[in-house]
């Protein structure tokens, strides 16, 4: 059967990657992204998805997406709300509220209105997959990210109540919690918490990799390995979990 795959923060980094592994497998894709360039650049490897531009937390824009890939699909059988961002680093009395409140809405509120679309289809067809991409930084304390460990934490709870909502509908849920992730939005992360600490960032990226069990850092490739996994028949008695694709986190403190 053909899977349908709507995912948010679609069109770059891990969202990119669960995008081009749903697509080797036939999927049909329906991914938003607020970067224009990166949605042109995925509408040029995948002229037959739907791509469009849509900022998670603008209510309109979402309802426009979520409205196209139901009346083109009917329906929908995976369902990744991925998109978040880093927020600020400091400590958090130099933090500015604006910056915070951005870093919340981005992971929870466009979870939020991404879930509300996904539970109204999934409940009429009685089955379907969501994942929600939390953080390592969802399962442990993040000293100088205070903004993006509270959102990602949020998530874990919103993961785990959807999956008791939804479970007797046939519906699972679960939250994918990656650790430090290589690519372009790490090193902008990198750069943040050199600055926050007052360290090289060589340093700091030796510290992530000190904390982690295996000594690595994460693919993408990862990620959405992880989530076709959940999606497959191998996985249809896996609810309710957060699935950390880390390495073995030992500790983000610096």
């Amino acid at each position: 059967m053909t899977q349908k795959v709507l995912i948010t923060g679609g069109a770059a980094g891990i969202g990119r990657a669960i995008a081009d592994k749903f697509a080797k497998e036939g999927a049909r894709l329906a991914i938003c992204d607020s970067d224009p360039a990166a949605v042109a650049s995925f509408r040029s490897d995948h002229p037959e998805a739907l791509a469009v531009v849509a900022d998670v937390t603008d209510e309109s824009a979402m309802e426009v997406f979520l409205a196209q890939a139901e009346t083109a699909w009917g329906g929908v059988d995976v369902v990744c709300a991925n998109a978040g961002t880093g927020g600020p680093a400091g400590a958090i009395e130099t933090l500015d509220y604006q910056a915070w409140q951005a870093c919340i809405a981005t992971s929870v509120h466009g979870a939020f209105l991404t879930c509300r679309w996904a539970a109204r289809i999934m409940k009429q067809q009685r089955a379907g997959l969501i994942t929600l991409t939390s953080s390592t930084a969802g399962l442990y304390g993040y000293p100088m990210r205070s903004p993006y460990a509270s959102a990602k934490w949020a998530i874990i709870g919103l993961m785990k109540t959807l999956a008791m909502e939804l479970g007797p509908e046939g519906i699972r849920v679960n939250a994918i919690c990656p650790g430090a992730v290589e690519g372009p939005r790490m090193d902008r992360v990198v750069a943040k918490e050199a600055a926050a600490h007052g360290l090289s960032e060589a340093e700091v990226r030796d510290l992530y990799v000190r904390g982690v069990s295996l000594r690595t850092w994460v693919d993408a490739q990862d990620i959405a390995n992880s989530i076709h996994f959940l999606a497959s028949p191998a996985g249809r008695r896996i609810s309710g979990q957060a699935l950390a694709i880390d390495g073995h986190t030992e500790t983000l403190a610096p």
